[in-house]
């Protein structure tokens, strides 16, 4: 076959410099002048020119080892995020807080998601993104079994990766402070129990998700501290880890279980590792009608929650707020200081409150949610 007609209007300079540009952006890390050289099969003579022409134009940045990398870029960055888009509130609204801040930062980003019943859609997912050449993908999957294996997909693409809620190896991770969100939780607590109860109370009552993860084991870890901030030493003995399963209706029949257990009149500290477990126990509480006798703080401070922290009869004293609307624009400020190869922590946390009755109207205004 004979070969191609040489194109008697290119430019040679002009196709090599783009040539070095492209290898560049394609790379994803700075090069030397000889890798360069090496991977563009120009002459290491002609890289050295191109790529000190291109350095005083702006379109590459020579670092201090010599090194040279690209600070422009052909079109749009590119960002992906997979999550499950309908499993709880929680993430929908983290979501739409991404959806909304991308468009606000004229980024482009493609949306996908991770069926909770079908875990091989994360790496199937995770394989859309790279044939997609995302910048930086973002994933929110924290019952996943098999994030090690989609970061480990993204590590070999060479893709920088934001693990959102579950820390990953070889991914910033991106969420709650877990252990701080339980101390916050068990400080709440705390200081009920001295207000209401003079310090004393009989129980404190952790109500945890199985399969237990780290994420379960720190927050609830914090709250036991938390409460010994404000009350001093909980004996083991005072305290009952209470498995509330998947959510809710689980938490609900698990708490009228224990509750048939424990005598009437017992006062009861109860934090839930989230909150539609930790509204699942209010259900039974009320139920057995023994709501006087037991405080309870949740985590997300969902709707569902606050409607309950704004009713003054309710046990239901706080959440702990995690702001998943604000997600976006974090989310957004991080990958682009990953993208831009700025230095950034491996943790970035978002904020925390605790939300309850006497400031909830500041965070989320005046009305029922």
């Amino acid at each position: 076959m004979p070969p191609p007609a040489k194109d008697r209007y290119l430019l040679s300079t002009v196709d090599k410099a783009l040539t070095i540009l492209e290898t560049l952006e394609k790379e994803r890390r700075a090069l030397t002048v000889q890798e360069l050289a090496q991977a563009t099969r120009i002459q290491r003579s002609a890289v050295f020119r191109l790529v000190h022409t291109l350095e005083r134009r702006g379109y590459l940045e020579r670092l201090e080892n010599k090194k040279y990398r690209c600070t422009y870029r052909r079109r749009r960055i590119l960002l992906g995020y997979a999550a499950p888009l309908t499993d709880t509130p929680f993430r929908c609204d983290v979501a739409a807080s991404i959806r909304r801040a991308a468009a606000e930062a004229n980024l482009e980003l493609i949306v996908l998601d991770n069926r909770e019943d079908d875990p091989d859609t994360c790496i199937r997912n995770a394989q859309a993104m790279i044939e997609a050449r995302v910048d930086l993908a973002m994933a929110f999957q924290p019952r996943s079994p098999i994030d090690h294996i989609v970061a480990d997909c993204f590590a070999g693409a060479g893709i920088p990766f934001i693990s959102i809620e579950k820390a990953v190896p070889g991914a910033t991770y991106f969420g709650a402070n877990n252990f701080q969100a339980g101390k916050l939780a068990g400080r709440a607590l705390g200081r009920f129990a001295a207000h209401a109860w003079n310090g004393r109370f009989d129980c404190l009552v952790l109500v945890e998700r199985s399969p237990a993860s780290t994420t379960v084991n720190a927050r609830m870890a914090g709250v036991r501290v938390g409460l010994e901030d404000v009350l001093g030493t909980v004996e083991e003995s005072h305290v009952i880890h209470l498995d509330a399963a998947a959510g809710a209706e689980t938490s609900r029949r698990a708490m009228a279980e224990l509750l048939a257990r424990l005598p009437q009149g017992s006062r009861l500290l109860i934090s839930g590792f989230n909150d539609p477990i930790a509204v699942g126990v209010l259900h039974a509480v009320r139920d057995a009608g023994r709501e006087d006798a037991v405080a309870i703080v949740g985590q997300n401070a969902t709707q569902e929650s606050r409607q309950e922290i704004r009713n003054p009869n309710s046990r239901f004293i706080a959440s702990i707020a995690y702001f998943p609307e604000r997600y976006g624009a974090r989310l957004i400020r991080l990958a682009m200081a990953i993208v831009n190869r700025e230095p950034v922590p491996p943790a970035v946390y978002t904020e925390h409150a605790i939300l309850d009755r006497h400031n909830i109207d500041r965070y989320y205004g005046n009305g029922p949610g």
